[in-house]
């Protein structure tokens, strides 16, 4: 955690641990770690928690149609939360932020399942939402991640992308 962070968090710590399996290459693992705190969190749990989780767990998934069951997951939760929530996390969060990553994936996952029209949908609320981006190394990989999703969505192009995020 940063100096911005406010308290410690076991769950958002259990998670931050299996996304470093994820990125190590133990995917099954990451997996299995992040499905059991789902079920410890709940459908109905703290939305922060679902959000990170389900954000993070479509990650590892290969299937476009199982990652984007946790991306809707994702948005979902973020639907629900607010910047007091996300903030008691570290301070510099705000909900508004999430929108453009959490769009830009559904239109992915949508696409690579041949969606187009679904697909254009998210991309267009992911491009309205950029306003929220800041202006870092973060902010500019979710921009380029729109800008690379309109491209193959326009193209009818339904393979991977080499540059989608796998943890």
């Amino acid at each position: 955690m940063t100096t911005n962070a406010t308290r410690s968090d076991s769950t958002m710590e259990a998670i931050a641990t299996a996304v470093v399996l994820g990125r190590d290459g133990d995917k099954e693992s990451a997996r299995d770690d992040l499905l059991a705190l789902w079920k410890q969190i709940g459908v109905t749990g703290d939305p922060f928690h679902r959000c990170t989780l389900a954000h993070y767990l479509a990650d590892l998934y290969e299937d476009p149609a199982v990652a984007l069951i946790w991306d809707v997951r994702a948005l979902d939760a973020a639907d629900i939360l607010t910047d007091d929530r996300a903030q008691r996390h570290h301070t510099s969060l705000h909900v508004a932020g999430f929108y453009p990553s959490l769009y830009v994936n559904i239109a992915d996952n949508l696409r690579r399942l041949g969606a187009f029209d679904a697909a254009t949908e998210h991309i267009e609320n992911a491009e309205q939402h950029t306003a929220s981006l800041n202006d870092d190394g973060y902010g500019d990989m979710i921009r380029a991640a729109i800008t690379e999703v309109r491209q193959v969505i326009d193209s009818r192009d339904t393979a991977r992308r080499a540059s989608a995020v796998s943890l």
